[in-house]
């Protein structure tokens, strides 16, 4: 177990915290709106993913000094303060999303007011961070969460009707008319650089812990593990929607709404157990999420980014306590941190892919574990697409 853990523990967290209420909320509309048609973009998303989760995987085990410090070192030092800044707005712009998801999951499923549980949980999440070892508290907690979401969403599957030649049909690329906007959204989420490039600071402080050389190839599995992972809980939500919620024509605008609409067709007791899953998305996203935040900007300021840090923590503190005030305060995530989030992100990304590519294809950084061709290839096609989506993004929000 304890070598599985080595090799597991850092792509399961990342794929945790990825799978947030906002990944549930798109894939669900996907489902429910297009059927399978849209099934063949998970696929594409998770390749480009599993490419870039992979090149972090192998910087942070072959490396001693951070991403950042990789940047800032041999390239810009501005574009690393930059990105750790940039990283923790963010983070801090999306955390009402996760403290929500959490405060709607358990609200809903107890008939209780939300924001009790926003306070409790971000109150809890706050405690955790303080215990003697953070990291293997937040990756035996992530874990038993991705669990937990992949017992619900199976368990749900099993009462869907499901067409697999509907299914087989959508792996055929298309996008049906006013699809295009879901298809952006769900390749930004999943192709998340953000998480690839947090993947290298899991490594790392995973070998601080452990003391122990790191297999590179292993953890290079680990990751692509952890994409899989995050695959197959998208691919879950989104044939569930397809077929429960499609032929009755019902649109959901989010996961909780998915969850009320799964009530009159499969009962209360299967409605609460779609909510048990959303709620491990949003604390997975809640902690994982902050810690992503947190620790960058300590990095980016000069602190590091250990996890044992009481820098690192007040920071990754910072972030969940701004988060679950907004969610308490306004019950959703406010328009204006969206745009905000968006427009960060927009121009953050872009670098972020940019510099992950760049170290890894590094003869003299990385020596024997430099990019091969095949690294060189797909991680230069999935930084064409990342500026598609900037185009398009900066098309749909400044130009439309």
């Amino acid at each position: 177990m304890k070598k599985l853990l080595n090799v597991l523990g850092p792509g399961i967290i990342t794929a945790a915290l990825v799978f947030g209420p906002s990944k549930m909320t798109i894939t669900s509309k996907m489902g429910a709106d297009y059927s399978y048609s849209l099934m063949w973009i998970v696929f594409v998303a998770l390749f480009f993913m599993g490419i870039y989760t992979a090149m972090g995987s192998r910087i942070g085990a072959s490396q001693e000094k951070s991403l950042l410090t990789l940047i800032k070192t041999y390239f810009s030092k501005p574009i690393g303060i930059a990105i750790g800044i940039g990283v923790f707005l963010v983070a801090t712009s999306f955390q009402a999303g996760n403290s929500i998801g959490v405060g709607i999951a358990i609200g809903e499923a107890t008939g209780t007011a939300p924001y009790i549980w926003v306070i409790t949980f971000t109150v809890l999440g706050i405690c955790l961070l303080f215990f003697p070892s953070f990291y293997k508290v937040m990756e035996k907690l992530m874990i038993a969460l991705v669990l937990l979401m992949l017992a619900c969403f199976v368990a749900t599957l099993f009462l869907a009707d499901i067409d697999f030649g509907e299914f087989a049909k959508g792996l055929v690329p298309s996008i049906p008319e006013g699809s295009l906007g879901l298809v952006i959204a769900f390749t930004a989420s999943c192709f998340s650089l953000v998480g690839a490039f947090y993947q290298s600071y899991l490594i790392q402080e995973r070998k601080k812990m452990t003391a122990e050389p790191v297999d590179i190839k292993k953890s290079e599995r680990g990751g692509f593990v952890g994409v899989g992972i995050l695959g197959f809980m998208s691919m879950s939500v989104m044939i569930c929607a397809a077929a429960v919620l499609f032929p009755k024509g019902i649109h959901v605008g989010s996961a909780a709404e998915m969850g009320k609409a799964l009530e009159p067709l499969f009962g209360r007791h299967a409605s609460s157990l779609f909510f048990v899953g959303l709620f491990g998305a949003a604390f997975s996203s809640l902690i994982g999420n902050a810690t992503v935040g947190g620790a960058l900007l300590g990095d980016a300021l000069g602190f590091g980014s250990s996890l044992s840090s009481v820098k690192v923590k007040f920071l990754i503190s910072v972030v969940m306590i701004l988060g679950s005030i907004v969610a308490v305060l306004f019950g959703k995530l406010p328009l204006e941190l969206i745009v905000i989030a968006q427009s960060i992100t927009i121009f953050l990304v872009p670098f972020i892919g940019i510099s992950i590519y760049a170290i890894a294809n590094s003869k003299k950084i990385m020596g024997e574990q430099v990019n091969n061709t095949f690294y060189k290839i797909g991680g230069a096609l999935g930084l064409f697409v990342i500026l598609i989506l900037m185009v398009s993004n900066v098309y749909d929000m400044f130009l439309k």
